[in-house]
């Protein structure tokens, strides 16, 4: 029995029984631009190339305690919205407010790979899913956007309550910030590039699509983004829907994967770590790029309530390592059925992760995160 109606196009009429592609080819096939187009983009806030450096948010103080220890440490997580069930997201948040007061190697930021809040990023939404949460996060905020952020409910415009939020042209009290001591955050743009020195973070808007989409004049600035990036010290890509994923309910993206190639191709520089949320689990991916093994992850357990199962095309659970030929990548690890985050240390010599998985909401929530793996990307990478 047919999984399509022809008299409906080529649009599903239902979930079929074979999984998405690794790699969203089968995505990338669907008229999904017709069903659900790219949104226009705002207004950038600041001006080209959009970079914002990290001395320009963090204390004097604080830098120079990077500088001094040769060492800075920071979370990446995505799709944290506490929408239904806000339990999972307090506890991921409770576990961050730890690690920044720990006296070695504190977490000095925090950056969300999209879906910042559920589910058309409206402005009554932040202080439930964002500004609550994390009120006692003594550390700024970054973002990239998502696809919920940037679907808009009737009579809002795309990214709106997003911008007002993280994209303004000075730190300012929101509104939607209410009793919560938390200033707006001065990003300038919805695509943009954190610098520090020690590590550089390029981020991309892959809009609402479901297999994300980048328009070319986004595309042009990413390869020279990444052309521009300091070699001396490590190079990280961010976004919201991952080009490689395993699982139940998303998949890959192709468009993702191939703006990720051309701009290598185009700048001649290949970042040490790519990472994107969308996908409600994590999984460690290597991929073999120009002779070197770069980790693609998917960091998007952060908080919403709905974990997605990894499983391979066939509805089974993979076996590891699990190999992607067509995109050189093998899926080396992951976990589907807890919360959890990405810390992240940046050295002279590199980048050291640690995957956290945190209490589920019936356990207890004082217990500290358990580390689930741990590995290191030195810089510059060696080639294979």
């Amino acid at each position: 029995m047919a999984d399509h109606d022809d008299r409906a196009g080529s649009v599903p009429r239902f979930p079929p029984r074979t999984g998405p592609s690794p790699i969203g080819l089968d995505a990338a096939g669907l008229a999904v631009a017709s069903v659900v187009p790219p949104e226009p983009l705002p207004a950038p806030t600041g001006p080209s190339p959009y970079r914002l450096d990290l001395a320009e948010v963090l204390d004097p103080a604080q830098m120079q305690a990077i500088t001094d220890a040769g060492r800075l440490t920071f979370h990446l997580l995505g799709d944290v919205g506490g929408v239904k069930a806000p339990q999972d997201q307090q506890i991921v948040a409770l576990n961050l407010t730890a690690d920044a007061h720990r006296a070695t190697d504190p977490a000095r930021f925090a950056y969300i790979m999209g879906d910042v809040v559920y589910y058309n990023g409206d402005d009554a939404q932040y202080y439930p899913q964002f500004y609550e949460p994390y009120a006692d996060y003594p550390c700024p905020i970054f973002s990239v956007p998502g696809n919920h952020d940037g679907t808009p409910s009737p009579g809002t415009s795309s990214l709106q309550a997003w911008i007002a939020n993280f994209a303004t042209p000075a730190p300012g009290r929101a509104a939607d910030a209410r009793d919560v001591p938390r200033l707006t955050m001065t990003q300038p743009n919805c695509y943009w590039t954190l610098t520090s020195p020690l590590v550089t973070v390029v981020g991309l808007y892959s809009n609402v699509p479901e297999n994300g989409y980048n328009d070319p004049g986004q595309a042009t600035w990413f390869a020279g983004e990444l052309a521009h990036a300091p070699a001396d010290r490590p190079l990280i890509v961010t976004a919201h829907h991952p080009a490689l994923s395993l699982d139940r309910y998303h998949g890959g993206s192709a468009p993702m994967l191939g703006v990720i190639d051309t701009a290598i191709t185009a700048s001649g520089r290949t970042p040490d770590l790519v990472a994107a949320g969308h996908v409600h689990d994590y999984q460690h991916w290597d991929r073999t790029i120009n002779r070197v093994a770069v980790s693609y992850l998917v960091v998007g357990a952060g908080g919403y309530w709905h974990l997605h199962e990894v499983l391979d095309p066939n509805r089974q659970p993979p076996t590891l390592p699990y190999p992607v030929p067509e995109a050189n990548a093998r899926l080396l690890s992951y976990v589907d059925d807890r919360h959890g985050y990405l810390r992240v240390t940046a050295t002279t010599n590199g980048l050291e992760l640690e995957y956290v998985t945190v209490p589920r909401p019936q356990e207890s929530w004082h217990t500290p995160g358990t580390v689930y793996e741990t590995y290191t990307i030195p810089h510059p990478a060696p080639a294979g």
